[in-house]
């Protein structure tokens, strides 16, 4: 998929003047170093001194290690799955080789590489994700949990191999800021976890090469911060990337002032990229998880060289991190909204690890949990070592005393009855700044779980680049537990990571914690001359959600959908679906009664256009039951949707 020059202009008039003055600079700037490369300041001498303190890889359960010992095991005998994609070439991997498309990027000067164009470039996703270095973070664990040599001696290979087949300014990795920024974070690990191995002095504080690359690295993000519109989840891992590496090889001319303009950043991007109540402003749950493991390693950096902190940056963590437990279902699993493409800050754990177990377990060690968190049973490998840099500071703040259900600021309400009945209801603003990059068409979507399983879900993402169909389709209105009329989305996209008009959504009233009813209302304008109110009722007693739709304005043709999660089998008689699925090896249901004003279908597993699927991560879609009623707004009072849950 190659960008449009239409894309283009309707990108331009999201920025405002001190945006385009920027980026203007930045192009300038560009061009100017397609010539001029200076070289790394010669830093003889350098020592890396930001080491894990005595006794703290022993802190590592034995669980955790086994898993992660496991994963490393299985990079080394080269296999590794990104995006659904698996991938047995790791033992020796092409740097610049899409494995999804089989198509290699071009080379030549980064900034002239077409990288959004799939059929010149391929799935650009697929090519940095491996670059970002972050299975050789897990290796590098590993040789520190284990002291066995084979994982050090690979590591030291493929940091050589790249930095040999990446240099500054030349190819696809010196692109994006955001890669180059989670590259550092994963060197400094590498370089820290690997301080016992004989040969770690000479893979980096001693290695021209690999100074060189440190050096370009940062020059880069010190060069081409995001900007205006673009100053979201990426210009945090900008911040944090060079703040690691500024704080931890601290060796340059520059440091200093890197070290400084970094951690203004990191702060001030905090807290524009946060709402009060601790909710990411992208409405999209993966990157809060991104932004929160970000900011958390980058405070352990600076607190590892003795660099202070401001207070704000440890307050909107420990705001994100009661977020989080707040939110999170009987089984841990927050809510699936917006975009969400699996980037991780900072990976040294292995397969089954939960992310928000592990965050949550981070939290508790750094900020300590609150009495109503939802308990944490899993092992991490993260947590300990994390915790052995981060200094204990006390807070002046107060927490919630009781668990937060509703956050205005974000228009995120939870509702929870019996069963370990969830349900997610959205009344919050389309996205973050200008373009709302990572949001969807979703507004007054709901989000049922019954025990951690989807009932009613959110299908996903799927996918960013190269497949537009599929891109539109996680996108729209349609493919969200909510109503659309004449056929059109709540809110226009102008392309990806692009929307041009936004619908205005506002909460009429929240009432999560009543004594037999837990209400939510809420309305948006994003059909122009009518107005969307939908109206959620959670029943504790007869352990009921009662879903009511009404449409004010003129007349409409309506469609309404609600998308069953992959576990979940439907059998639809006119408008009521019996639902049942398997839990813990026992039968689960429940009934779902539809509108009778419309007509109802079941739609699953169609391409054309696609209808009725579900992605539970980045790249990886199945089929699944999506039930879609047909019909007509005009002398409607309203329409009524009723689940009741079984045994």
């Amino acid at each position: 998929m190659s960008m449009s020059a239409g894309w283009y202009l309707r990108r331009l008039s999201r920025m405002g003047p001190r945006e385009v003055a920027g980026r203007a600079g930045d192009t300038v700037r560009r061009q100017r170093w397609r010539s001029v490369r200076p070289d790394c300041p010669d830093v003889t001498g350098a020592r890396f001194t930001a080491v894990l303190p005595a006794g703290t890889v022993s802190a590592v359960s034995p669980d955790a290690a086994k898993r992660l010992v496991a994963e490393a095991d299985r990079l080394m005998y080269g296999h590794v799955e990104y995006f659904g994609v698996v991938r047995d070439d790791l033992t020796d991997p092409d740097w610049w080789c899409d494995p999804k498309t089989g198509r290699r990027a071009p080379g030549g000067y980064a900034f002239d590489v077409p990288y959004r164009n799939e059929d010149a470039v391929g799935d650009i996703k697929q090519i940095w994700e491996l670059s970002r270095h972050q299975y050789l973070t897990v290796l590098a664990a590993a040789y520190a949990i284990t002291g066995n040599e084979r994982y050090a001696e690979r590591v030291a290979g493929h940091l050589r191999s790249w930095w040999t087949a990446n240099p500054p300014l030349r190819g696809v990795h010196w692109i994006s800021g955001i890669e180059l920024g989670i590259r550092l974070l994963s060197w400094v690990w590498i370089r820290r976890l690997l301080d016992d191995w004989p040969g770690a002095a000479g893979l980096f504080e001693d290695n021209p090469v690999a100074l060189n690359q440190i050096w370009h690295h940062q020059r880069w993000l010190a060069a081409f911060p995001s900007r205006g519109s673009s100053a979201n989840n990426h210009v945090v891992a900008e911040a944090a990337g060079q703040l690691a590496a500024a704080c931890a090889f601290g060796w340059f001319p520059s440091s200093g002032r890197w070290r400084a303009d970094a951690l203004r950043s990191l702060e001030r991007h905090l807290r524009s990229n946060t709402f009060p109540s601790g909710l990411n402003r992208e409405l999209a749950t993966e990157y809060h998880g991104l932004v929160l493991e970000l900011g958390l390693a980058a405070v352990a950096e600076a607190d590892a060289a003795g660099v202070p902190v401001p207070p704000s940056v440890r307050l909107v963590l420990l705001r994100m991190t009661d977020a989080l437990a707040a939110v999170v279902d009987s089984r841990l699993r927050p809510p699936r909204q917006g975009d969400a493409d699996d980037g991780h800050g900072l990976v040294v754990d292995g397969a089954g690890t939960d992310r928000w177990a592990s965050l949550l377990a981070t939290g508790d060690a750094v900020f300590g949990r609150l009495a109503w968190w939802p308990a944490v049973a899993g092992t991490d490998v993260r947590t300990p070592l994390l915790a052995a840099l981060v200094k204990p500071v006390e807070l002046s703040v107060s927490r919630p005393s009781v668990r937060p259900a509703h956050f205005a600021d974000a228009g995120m309400t939870i509702l929870r009855g019996p069963g370990e009945i969830w349900c997610r209801c959205d009344g919050g603003p389309h996205g973050f700044l200008s373009i709302a990059a990572h949001a969807h068409a979703d507004a007054l979507s709901v989000e049922v779980r019954h025990d951690g399983v989807d009932v009613l879900a959110d299908p996903g993402t799927y996918c960013y680049h190269g497949q537009p169909r599929w891109r539109q389709y996680f996108r729209s209105t349609l493919g969200h537990n909510t109503l659309q009329l004449d056929g059109a989305d709540q809110s226009v996209s102008g392309g990806p990571f692009l929307w041009t008009r936004q619908a205005r959504t506002r909460v009429l009233a929240a009432d999560p914690s009543g004594d037999d009813v837990a209400r939510w209302c809420a309305e948006h304008d994003g059909y122009q001359g009518s107005v969307h109110r939908r109206r959620v009722e959670l029943t504790a007693a007869g352990q009921e959600l009662k879903v009511v739709d009404e449409v004010r304005g003129p007349r409409r043709a309506v469609r309404l959908a609600f998308h069953l999660g992959p576990a979940i089998a439907a059998d639809l008689v006119g408008n009521r679906a019996a639902l049942t699925w398997i839990r813990d090896g026992e039968g689960r249901s429940a009934v779902l009664d539809l509108p009778a004003e419309l007509s109802w279908r079941a739609h699953r597993g169609e391409t054309d256009p696609p209808l009725g699927w579900y992605s539970a991560g980045f790249g990886r879609k199945e089929p699944t039951t999506t039930l879609v009623g047909t019909g007509s707004a005009d002398g409607a009072d309203g329409f009524t949707t009723v689940l009741r849950f079984g045994g």
